[in-house]
């Protein structure tokens, strides 16, 4: 049968495309969702001058908003209803997962099933808007910290920024929800993908504006764009890597009817932390100049301090990134797979792998694989993220792609290729089955 499987994957055409309604259908939905937030990403939010917050989003590239200006698309420099994207909700998502291993309540919850997900994403929905109320108004304060961008300050202003921010918030929560279910791909990564993608056109024309300026040699061009090519191909290998556990099921009798011996394979992701621990790690270091830019220089003598250690491509930066990706590495991936909790299940289900015994053999076995390929993903995380960085350090040059984004929009791309995939093998076997339908009902 995976034999059968693999070989119908493999002569898998896209031009089948064209014939399968309803994955065009999902596909033309996903679309029009995607072009519903770009133009989202377009309309300001009332009482700002979008002239002079041009000029402050420019001044204030390199902290953490132009990091999430970039993952939104640009909807942050322009304080547009979409500034605070989705992120809200992943953190909020990121906050309910790790909730889940210290609560009773909510780790019960999530062994409850269906019902019990469907709570826990509704606890998730309350923290998100909690969280884009909260960001809302400390963008709202900070604005007004700034001066020419609020037209007329005041309560009023901040009120009416918390209520538009957040509802772009849910907004895009819904949108994404949505997606899931009715078109193709998980939502929430392709609203962050489309947001990075959007910048791409004008990224590749300020390179070139550069090297025609001669302010950038063509040497350096290529270089960027192999230094990309060769990122990309690097998180492809990596993203689709596996440690493969080769479980074994013995002879079963279930009544008279006795099953033969089964083998089939624990597949253990190299990357299982995925891109939260950059995007997190990312979020920390950039906090400080954040902080320092809003305050105008105002600030205490030490944050200017921080500030200045903690600049793109400076050695006490690159250190702090290359610790904090490795923490979160270990720290979210042990939180995404429990040993524990997969070797209870194998045994249950009378499963073993050969040489280990059922169990807390099994369980010690499974961490002790699992900390040795973390260390490897770990690894591939810091070169994907610190590369980048190392050369806007040497180079004085910003990026308009970092390791972070593209490693999304890889990771992305080939989980959406991965669904649609899936989409046509499973219309390939019910094409298969009707006809086997059709030559039973001759004979």
């Amino acid at each position: 049968m995976a034999s059968a499987a693999e070989q119908l994957a493999a002569n898998i055409n896209f031009s089948a495309l064209t014939k399968s309604e309803d994955l065009k259908n999902r596909l033309w939905f996903t679309l029009g969702a995607l072009i519903i937030y770009r133009l989202g990403s377009y309309i300001p939010i009332p009482g700002v001058d979008t002239v002079a917050v041009a000029k402050f989003a420019a001044t204030n590239s390199s902290g953490i908003l132009g990091w999430v200006n970039n993952l939104a698309g640009g909807a942050l420099g322009r304080l547009a209803i979409f500034a605070l994207n989705i992120m809200p909700y992943i953190s909020a998502s990121i906050i309910m997962q790790l909730m889940t291993t210290v609560s009773p309540h909510l780790e019960a919850l999530k062994k409850e099933g269906e019902s019990g997900r469907k709570k826990i994403n509704q606890y998730t929905r309350y923290g998100t808007v909690f969280l884009a109320a909260l960001q809302a108004f400390g963008i709202a304060k900070g604005l007004q910290l700034q001066q020419g961008i609020v037209i007329d300050p005041g309560p009023f202003f901040i009120m009416s920024t918390v209520i538009t921010l957040t509802g772009g918030t849910v907004f895009l929560m819904w949108l994404g929800e949505q997606i899931t279910a009715r078109g193709i791909g998980n939502g929430t990564s392709l609203i962050i993908f489309s947001g990075i993608v959007a910048n791409l056109p004008s990224g590749i024309a300020q390179l070139l504006e550069l090297g025609r300026k001669g302010l950038m040699s063509p040497f350096t061009i290529l270089a960027i764009l192999v230094l990309s090519v060769g990122i990309i191909a690097f998180i492809v290998f990596f993203e689709r890597a596996q440690r493969r556990l080769l479980i074994q099921y013995p002879k079963r009798q279930v009544g008279m009817r006795v099953s033969q011996a089964e083998s089939s394979h624990l597949p253990l992701k190299l990357n299982t932390a995925g891109v939260i621990p950059p995007i997190f790690a990312s979020s920390l270091l950039l906090l400080p100049l954040t902080v320092a830019n809003f305050s105008a220089g105002k600030g205490p003598e030490w944050l200017q301090q921080v500030t200045a250690l903690l600049g793109h491509g400076k050695p006490l930066y690159l250190l702090l990134y290359i610790v904090l990706i490795v923490f979160f590495c270990f720290f979210y991936t042990s939180i995404m797979f429990n040993p524990k909790e997969t070797a209870d299940n194998l045994k249950k289900s009378g499963g073993f792998i050969l040489g280990i015994r059922p169990g807390d053999q099994t369980s010690e076995y499974i961490d002790r694989i699992l900390t040795r390929i973390t260390i490897v993903g770990a690894a591939y995380l810091v070169i994907v993220c610190v590369l980048p960085e190392m050369f806007m350090g040497f180079s004085g040059m910003q990026l308009a792609f970092g390791g972070t984004s593209l490693l999304i929009v890889v990771s992305v791309t080939l989980d959406t290729v991965a669904q649609i995939q899936g989409h046509l093998l499973s219309q390939q076997y019910e094409k298969l089955m009707k006809k086997a339908n059709l030559r039973g009902g001759r004979k």
